[in-house]
């Protein structure tokens, strides 16, 4: 099955337009390249009212089944993309963005600085990603395998097979 899928920029230079937006287009590629509907795609400021606005209406409004964010996931004090993420979401899923930062931890030992979150609400799972091109690749592809059958479970009828071998 092929899933529906959104990437949000969370930047506020990108907002303005003061600062390419690299990493929101190349997860966009990344995604089609596995399979997904990329149906949505925004640049938003580093404001948590606004962000959780994107992700309810991706939600909840458009039905979306995977939803990326980028940027907004350090120690800036702007950085406020996970907080506001957690504010939206009914079902935190701790696993993915552990995943993501023991991935990171081989490449850098700078990866246990991203504060990244993921949950679901309703039918959506949202996902929290570095800034940057680099990272934001980095990451999803460390969980992107493991992504698609969660949602085949998320969207089953009762379970998905769990013992079925891994896409």
């Amino acid at each position: 099955m092929a899933y529906t899928a959104a990437v949000i920029t969370v930047s506020d230079k990108g907002s303005r337009g003061e600062r390419e937006d690299t990493s929101g287009p190349n997860l966009c590629a990344i995604l089609r390249d596995k399979g997904f509907d990329v149906t949505y795609t925004s640049i938003i400021p580093d404001e948590a009212e606004q962000i959780k606005a994107e992700l309810v209406k991706c939600a909840d409004a458009l039905g979306i089944a995977l939803v990326l964010t980028t940027g907004g996931t350090g120690f800036s004090p702007r950085d406020i993309t996970p907080e506001a993420t957690m504010a939206v979401v009914e079902r935190p899923t701790p696993g993915i963005p552990e995943a993501m930062r023991a991935e990171s931890l081989r490449i850098t030992p700078k990866g246990c600085l991203s504060r990244s979150a993921a949950g679901i609400r309703g039918r959506t799972l949202i996902i929290n990603l570095p800034g940057s091109k680099k990272a934001s690749q980095e990451n999803i592809l460390a969980v992107i395998d493991a992504v698609a059958h969660g949602l085949d479970m998320l969207y089953s009828e009762g379970s998905a097979d769990c013992a079925a071998p891994a896409r």
